[in-house]
């Protein structure tokens, strides 16, 4: 399944801007980023960015003026850059062999057709445009699967989906993602659960394919930021068993734990390389980090909205009630929270890029090509586009 590498995309020049400068001014205070003293390096492949052609694009085909959803609201062109490579010979490979995964492991059973139709394997195809490799792929589109199992099959529509039982499920969920050591005869009765619950089975199983290629410490980030995902989900249990609507700042909170984060964390590991520990770790790194995964979920909030019941919790719903506007009003404002967000990220990973190591630049370079894929996907997915058969949020 393996093909030989991509090679990197071009990155323009570095930005005319004084990285430091910029960094101090954003972050206001220093950090031991690197181990060489600040030099010239490439910024981040930006699509349209500053002094080229705009970033500001709407989904594919559309017009720019936005495209409309099933419920009449228009999205408004978003700031985001535009996929950088379209391979759909590779895309259609990996989410075959992601479907028949899938179909071993148990999940979305009698939903197969519906899972195929999502493109899940295109989507990492388009977020992760430096690897070739189906496998690699393939492993992270699983991790990515068994996360959207969660909501699919705990949350939303599975059969038994209660939101009083996310709390336990999630427990077993981070017991499994970061494999407990029990007493042999404890450990066989939850060896009896794991095996009768395809959700679990599916965190096994991805999280066992991407070792085979990342580094413990690349797994390691990816368990963190699952954990996370776990509190977020917990969150949002309680908005639904106590039918209470959060306030804007609580909603934005919520989607830094309960994001594309996990997916994000892959990008150094699918595409052979790995950051250096103490720049992963870095406190202007990792805001720039979550700063562009809650921009992607602001992103899913709106391409998300005509497929769900009007009782979910999305921020222009939140902004709507808040604020007591209409919701295109509030699409309207959550798309210019999106564009000003991505314009932060922009900045920071330019300069964040110029001051660290090759492997950060690239990284950086990285997080914004799969926000460029990530919109390609949103945009064109019959997840969100048209009700597949038997479908899902």
């Amino acid at each position: 399944m393996d093909r030989a590498p991509a090679h990197a995309p071009a990155r323009p020049r570095a930005a005319a801007a004084d990285p430091a400068d910029v960094l101090s001014r954003l972050f206001h205070g220093r950090s031991a980023l690197g181990t060489a003293p600040p030099r010239a390096a490439p910024v981040p492949a930006v699509t349209g960015h500053a002094g080229t052609s705009s970033a500001r694009t709407g989904p594919a085909g559309t017009s720019p003026a936005g495209t409309g959803t099933d419920t009449g609201i228009v999205i408004p062109p978003l700031y985001c850059p535009d996929a950088v490579r379209d391979d759909p010979a590779l895309a259609d490979e990996v989410n075959e062999e992601l479907v028949r995964w899938a179909a071993g492991i148990g999940i979305y059973t009698g939903r197969l057709d519906m899972l195929r139709s999502c493109g899940f394997g295109r989507l990492m195809m388009l977020a992760h445009p430096d690897c070739d490799s189906a496998d690699r792929l393939l492993a992270a589109a699983k991790c990515g699967l068994a996360e959207w199992a969660v909501d699919d099959h705990w949350v939303d529509e599975g059969e038994h989906a209660d939101p009083g039982l996310i709390g336990l499920r999630t427990a077993l969920a981070h017991a499994v993602v970061d494999p407990v050591r029990l007493p042999p005869r404890y450990e066989r009765q939850f060896e009896e659960r794991v095996a009768a619950e395809p959700v679990l089975r599916s965190f096994r199983s991805a999280l066992e394919h991407l070792a085979e290629f990342a580094s413990p410490t690349q797994v390691t980030r990816l368990r963190y930021q699952l954990a996370v995902m776990f509190v977020g989900y917990n969150q949002e249990a309680e908005w639904r068993t106590s039918a209470r609507r959060p306030s804007v700042w609580e909603y934005l909170v919520h989607r830094y734990e309960n994001g594309f984060f996990p997916c994000m964390a892959l990008t150094d590991p699918v595409g052979g390389y790995e950051v250096p520990a103490h720049e992963f770790a870095d406190a202007r790194v990792r805001r720039t980090y979550m700063y562009a995964g809650a921009a992607n979920c602001l992103l899913n909030d709106l391409y998300s909205m005509a497929r769900e019941d009007p009782g979910d919790t999305n921020l222009p719903r939140v902004i709507a009630a808040e604020e007591h506007c209409s919701l295109q009003e509030a699409v309207n404002r959550t798309a210019a929270i999106h564009d000003e967000v991505m314009h932060s990220v922009e900045a920071e990973s330019a300069a964040l890029a110029a001051l660290g190591s090759p492997a950060l630049g690239r990284f950086l370079e990285g997080i914004w090509n799969w926000m460029g894929g990530s919109k390609e996907w949103h945009a064109t997915t019959p997840r969100y586009h048209g009700r597949p058969s038997g479908g899902t949020s």
